[in-house]
């Protein structure tokens, strides 16, 4: 069994951005590193590979010629090999399912028992490539999973949201999205890196998979958040009350101040 996990280039979790007076993030100069959710993702996919449940991990991401310092990231990890599927100007203004159709074009030309990959990245927070890989593929899904393994020619997945965790099976081919309790990522040491170069990295022009890549989203404004106001002390629980009611902070609990 063979497992794919897609993965992205995103602005390392430890950078703080800012919108510029354009309305936009200008990345030049930041620190560009793996999805932390699609970190956890690459770790429990080489698991999986070490325990003898699969035997191939392949990782793959959509965007141009600098996307592939994640992939070597990945490979560093323990991954087998690795795609880029460059789709040329597009890469810029690709959405989720614009994604999703890249992968599923992909996946045509291979054989994968598994799609393993983050439940969303940190830069947009939408989290929607998994769910529509799946529909494209008309595979089972488990999102946000916290644990992951193996019986027989199913899968038991623990997921979890805001009203608790239930586990699932998934009988054959599936589509799982990991949160980043699925697994604790690997320190990658020197001669790991060393290694990953002598690893197959492909490049594939996303422009021959025929795939309609115009998005189908717009961001129509990006700002950042507003800025947080000054704290204040209340003396005693009554005064911290009537600072609550006088922020109307209560009204919508059905509480009576």
């Amino acid at each position: 069994m063979r497992i794919l996990v897609p993965v992205k280039r995103v602005i390392d979790a430890n950078v703080r951005v800012r919108v510029s007076a354009s309305g936009a993030i200008d990345t030049t100069g930041l620190k560009m590193s793996l999805n932390p959710f699609d970190e956890c993702a690459v770790e429990k996919a080489v698991q999986l590979r070490e325990a003898g449940v699969t035997n191939h991990v392949t990782v793959v991401t959509c965007g141009q010629s600098t996307s592939q310092d994640v992939l070597r990231t990945a490979l560093a990890m323990g991954v087998d090999d690795a795609v880029l599927i460059d789709p040329g100007t597009a890469s810029a203004a690709l959405d989720s399912l614009a994604v999703a159709r890249l992968l599923h074009a992909y996946m045509a030309t291979s054989d994968f028992g598994i799609v393993l990959c983050g439940k969303q990245a940190i830069d947009n927070d939408i989290g929607g490539v998994a769910a529509m890989l799946a529909a494209l593929l008309g595979w089972p899904q488990a999102l946000n999973a916290s644990a992951l393994s193996a019986h027989g020619s199913s899968w038991h997945v623990t997921c979890g949201d805001d009203d608790g965790t239930s586990t699932w099976q998934l009988d054959g081919p599936s589509v799982v999205s990991a949160d980043l309790r699925l697994a604790e990522p690997r320190r990658v040491t020197l001669p790991s890196i060393v290694k990953a170069k002598q690893k197959p990295l492909v490049t594939i022009d996303g422009g021959l998979l025929g795939v309609e890549l115009a998005p189908c989203t717009t961001i129509e404004e990006l700002r950042d958040p507003p800025v947080r106001g000054a704290a204040i002390k209340v003396a005693n629980t009554a005064a911290l009350l009537d600072a609550l009611a006088a922020q109307h902070l209560l009204d919508n609990l059905g509480v009576q101040a």
